[in-house]
């Protein structure tokens, strides 16, 4: 996978970078202290990193532990940038968290505007709220369309590019290979529990039919219009056709399990997928390709909705230029090139995305570059604080429409007042 000739050259690099202006030892050395919910491998990458920034810039890095399933992590990072906690100087945020968090971190956009230019934009605007940068990725995600190219093959049937073309293909080869004798097949599996997962799904079937990203960058509520509800629509009538019924209380995990027992034709899943499918035990390994998500009808592109991690400085911290300092050292195009040929972390940064190294030590990586082409943000930097309670408004008017529990126009109508009434005095 990786040799001590990439990795050493990874280090050299990176200590190169840490000589020029974007790094600037300071003349008296401090303890800093970020918070992580890195465990096994991605943990000891971290210390790694970590201990090669305090042998450069002379500086120490604590690293507060949180358990990485721990389901209250943005609630304690909540509880203590509210009380403008001095301990802690730089959190590892998901993707929707440190919008959320955006008053109480520091803007990074002066001390990286070097290098912001290297990131997926969309990755840097969805950490950007107010026009500050309020988090530098440090890695990027976006799901796929997985298929199998064995019974694709088998049935003499083409990569499908519209939803359209995956139903009806998805069709003709579970009926077949029910008709073999594989009665659990199915032909398409997604996350439809109530949940975050939902959001994101649902966010890519509105956006690939035109219908927007349910609030627009600008803060505009967009979901109440055609485009949206038909996307509601012609993924609802999937359920008991090409998806079984019990998909609108699949988690990734359970999706996953019916994807890698060989139970399903189409899954969509985001990259860590990829890996799991080819392990030692699954039933599916070396059987499966990815292509873009599908486009719907009205649509223009496919839509893949934006994953991944940054590191945010708190605004609380002591050593806000030491802190920044970190900051950009860990989402920097050698730390991300390290991240993605040790543990297989997708970069933000686009240009790792033709890197002999990393391409070489791990093919999947240029494979998911289409994928973000046309990559999009849940509204979080623009509906900041309030982004929870509108996803969960989201996730249940989506699921009601699967469930039947009203029509996918009564039901993003119900949506669009609900989401006025939070925005009346303003996102925030």
């Amino acid at each position: 996978m990786f040799n001590s000739n990439t990795i050493n050259s990874v280090a050299k690099t990176a200590t190169i970078l840490l000589g020029t202006a974007m790094f600037t030892v300071s003349a008296q050395a401090v303890e800093l202290s970020i918070v992580s919910s890195f465990e096994g491998g991605d943990l000891q990458n971290l210390k790694r990193n970590l201990a090669l920034f305090e042998d450069i810039s002379g500086h120490t890095v604590e690293i507060v532990p949180l358990p990485r399933y721990t389901t209250d992590r943005f609630e304690r990072y909540s509880l203590w940038l509210a009380a403008q906690n001095e301990d802690i100087d730089l959190y590892q945020t998901e993707v929707t968290w440190a919008p959320q968090l955006a008053e109480h971190l520091m803007d990074l956009s002066e001390a990286a505007a070097e290098v912001v230019g290297e990131h997926f934009p969309q990755a840097i605007s969805s950490q950007t709220v107010d026009g500050r940068l309020i988090a530098m990725p440090i890695s990027a995600d976006a799901p796929a369309l997985f298929y199998r190219k064995d019974l694709l093959e088998k049935h003499v049937e083409a990569v499908p590019s519209t939803w359209s073309e995956m139903a009806e293909t998805a069709r003709i080869i579970q009926d077949a290979e029910r008709l073999d004798g594989n009665e659990d097949m199915v032909g398409f599996i997604f996350q439809g529990g109530l949940g975050e997962d939902l959001t994101s799904n649902a966010l890519e079937w509105i956006k690939s039919h035109g219908g927007g990203q349910i609030i627009e960058s600008n803060g505009t509520i967009s979901v109440n219009n055609t485009k949206a509800a038909a996307a509601l629509k012609v993924i609802g009538s999937f359920i008991g056709f090409i998806a079984p019924q019990t998909v609108l209380n699949f988690t990734e995990e359970d999706s996953r399990a019916v994807w890698q027992a060989g139970n399903s034709v189409f899954f969509r899943g985001w990259s860590k997928e990829f890996d799991l499918g080819n392990s030692g035990q699954s039933a599916i390994k070396d059987q499966f390709e990815v292509t873009t998500l599908p486009v719907g009808e009205g649509g223009i592109t496919s839509a893949a909705t934006l994953g991944g991690m940054g590191v945010a400085v708190s605004r609380y911290t002591k050593y806000p230029d030491e802190a920044k300092e970190l900051a950009l050292f860990l989402s920097s195009n050698e730390m991300q090139k390290q991240r993605a040929i040790r543990l297989g972390y997708l970069p933000s940064i686009a240009s790792l995305y033709n890197d002999v190294q990393v391409t070489s030590a791990r093919p999947i990586v240029p494979r998911w570059k289409e994928m973000f082409r046309n990559v999009v943000p849940r509204p979080a930097a623009a509906t900041k604080k309030n982004y929870d309670i509108v996803s969960q408004e989201f996730w249940t008017a989506v699921h009601d429409t699967l469930s039947f529990n009203g029509s996918a126009e009564e039901n993003v109508t119900i949506l669009e007042r609900k989401l006025k009434r939070l925005k009346a005095s303003g996102w925030r």
